[in-house]
């Protein structure tokens, strides 16, 4: 059976159609991975890289710049994490420039990111190996959180044992709060020790105007001018007998 010239032409133009969004396909990813543009490698060595992937992006100042190409074990320390980066960020690689491994948002994916240096430390050369910083490993940090948790739960477990104990009346607390008396008590000794506190002040008010009357009494003016005057008369010797010691 002879295929008719009609189906030939939308077969034809079907396998046309494919090939054109295959070669879309490539072109739009092609460009998105950097792969027809010129660029520059550059190396940055980590002790964990924490999950980074070839692929990933490259970020400087928060914008894609490249892509990672190659992760590489160099040593049981050391990761070596290969990139090429846009043509256009060779100017602005300094040799102080710092990469790092961040996520892409919470949960997203590894990225190198790259802080700038400063433009005092000059131009960095061929090759390229940036300094870095390790990323915080997630483990260690969730591991230290269970034990802060661990310990709160104890201290929570305490406090409600206390918190039992008062109210069921234990302790010193507990009686002074679930107990009537006591607490009566306690009130009583308050309202006498404030009643004490007044009384003394009140005895102290009146003893300070008895002497003042004294003072004022003809029959007894003339002991406290006696006394007023021996006073004065000791504080002079004492000031002179220090200023004799200073000048010895």
């Amino acid at each position: 059976m002879e295929t008719s010239p009609s189906v030939k032409i939308k077969t034809g133009l079907f396998a046309l159609v494919g090939v054109l969004v295959i070669l879309l396909a490539v072109y739009i990813i092609g460009r998105q991975q950097k792969i027809f543009s010129k660029s520059i490698t550059a190396y940055a060595d980590f002790r964990n890289v924490s999950g980074l992937q070839v692929g990933n992006f490259v970020r400087f100042a928060g914008i894609n710049v490249g892509i990672i190409d190659v992760i590489t074990i160099v040593n049981d320390t050391t990761v070596r994490v290969q990139f090429s980066l846009e043509m256009r960020m060779k100017p602005f690689m300094k040799n102080d420039a710092v990469a790092s491994i961040n996520s892409e948002g919470l949960m997203g994916d590894k990225l190198v990111q790259i802080a700038p240096g400063t433009d005092s430390a000059g131009m960095m050369g061929q090759p390229m190996v940036l300094k870095t910083t390790n990323p915080v490993e997630l483990d260690k940090i969730i591991s230290k959180i269970n034990v802060i948790a661990d310990n709160a739960q104890v201290v929570m477990q305490g406090l409600e044992g206390i918190v039992d104990k008062i109210n069921n009346g234990h302790g010193s607390i507990g009686m002074l709060l679930q107990n009537d008396t006591l607490a009566r008590r306690l009130a009583k000794t308050v309202s006498s020790a404030t009643e004490t506190v007044g009384t003394i002040r009140t005895s102290a008010q009146k003893f300070n105007e008895n002497m003042d009357a004294a003072k004022h009494n003809f029959l007894l003016r003339g002991y406290f001018k006696k006394k007023e005057k021996q006073r004065v008369k000791d504080s002079t010797i004492k000031s002179g007998q220090e200023n004799s010691t200073k000048s010895n």
